[in-house]
């Protein structure tokens, strides 16, 4: 095999993903891997593409969004633009994830607190009880 072109099988090994994941990707129009009959070949660009949707969808960012930075690559500035592009994506996505683990350290303070709680009511469940009168 080419160094340069990987199977669909290789290119789940390495990348831990499924056929139908590569499949889906390549419907969406993020890979674009060569056809050989019913195979499918993927250069280099694809696995760098695949990379970057991975490393992306790990931070949360939507496939769209994967898609608008994927096609700034091929400008002719160096990349210039994708990389301002995908720090201003990263710094909007940052600050969500932020707010989202405020949200979830206060829900989970509360929690805590409500834990303590139930742990004394139950506890005073176990009391011995005085008799009346």
């Amino acid at each position: 095999m080419n160094d340069d072109l990987m199977t669909i099988r290789e290119m789940c090994d390495t990348f831990g993903v499924t056929p139908r994941t590569l499949r889906f990707y390549e419907a969406k129009e993020l890979l674009s891997p060569r056809r050989v009959g019913q195979k499918r070949l993927f250069t280099r660009r694809d696995r760098a593409r695949l990379k970057l949707i991975l490393r992306g969808k790990r931070f949360g960012f939507s496939l769209e969004e994967l898609r608008q930075l994927l096609d700034l690559y091929d400008r002719s500035d160096r990349q210039e633009t994708q990389i301002a592009t995908a720090y201003a994506l990263a710094e909007r996505r940052l600050a969500e994830m932020e707010r989202q683990r405020a949200e979830l350290d206060s829900a989970i303070s509360d929690l805590r607190e409500q834990m303590r709680w139930g742990f004394k009511i139950l506890g005073d469940f176990k009391k011995p009880r005085r008799a009346a009168g």
